[in-house]
């Protein structure tokens, strides 16, 4: 009698122990497999990707990836990367992401679209702005000349420029002068105005508001112009609006 019931005992714990097995397996290990299975790849490279390297699609391959989200600046597919050009080297089996490819909008992570150049230029007079100056921020480029006679002339030479770093370090300038650095992102005729300006005069910034693209004449505007004209009255091109009357000109009125 005591034989059977203990038959009977060890039967219902084998039962309870492949049922808790089965629930077990089911819901745990299932959602263990589902997880691992999400559906999301991530783009690596296939063999060694040189610099200069065109991206084709046997240059590249997909791995599984956990998460439901791929992480910014990697990719999930292919068709996303081919075309781009290696900008960095990628050893096989490494992440493709957007700071190794140089595309048509960004040079590799530098932030230079193409058609655009990075000129940096020395800052002087603008320390100021240089502690407000962050990349992406807008600004306009000021060319101050010493003539020969001893009198002065300043021009705002380009506008709505964008900066893409600032070295507030100082280093020599072609000049011989110790100044900080700016770079900033310019078309090529830009660049080449930048660079003539950094050589041969003083350069300054001045500060943007960001949503600000309005532009104006850009004339010259000695100091000699700033002393003869009234303030409320000067124009954009240094000289007295009709009927001001200058420095030199104005007289007191005998009460």
């Amino acid at each position: 009698m005591k034989k059977n019931n203990l038959l009977k005992l060890l039967g219902i714990a084998l039962i309870v122990a492949i049922v808790s097995t089965g629930v077990f397996y089911g819901l745990f290990v299932g959602k263990l497999t589902s997880s691992q299975g999400s559906g999301k790849t991530l783009v690596v490279a296939a063999h060694a990707l040189k610099v200069g390297t065109q991206l084709q699609n046997t240059d590249l391959k997909t791995i599984p990836w956990p998460s439901d989200q791929v992480p910014a600046g990697f990719y999930g597919t292919i068709d996303q990367v081919t075309g781009n050009t290696v900008f960095d080297p990628i050893g096989e089996g490494e992440p493709v992401t957007a700071s190794r490819l140089a595309s048509s909008r960004s040079g590799g992570g530098a932030g230079v679209p193409a058609g655009m150049r990075a000129v940096s230029i020395h800052v002087t007079d603008s320390s100021g702005v240089l502690a407000l100056l962050r990349g992406g921020q807008k600004v306009d480029a000021q060319v101050v000349v010493h003539e020969k006679d001893n009198s002065t002339e300043v021009r705002t030479v380009l506008e709505d420029l964008s900066v893409l770093s600032v070295q507030p370090q100082t280093e020599v300038s072609s000049q011989g002068a110790t100044l900080p650095v700016v770079t900033l992102l310019a078309k090529p005729t830009e660049a080449d105005i930048l660079a003539t300006a950094d050589s041969g005069a003083r350069v300054r910034l001045t500060l943007r508001n960001p949503l600000d693209d309005a532009t104006r004449t850009r004339a010259p505007l000695s100091l000699d112009a700033v002393m003869r004209a009234s303030g409320p009255a000067l124009t954009s091109d240094g000289a007295s609006a009709p009927g001001a009357p200058s420095r030199q000109t104005a007289t007191l009125q005998k009460p």
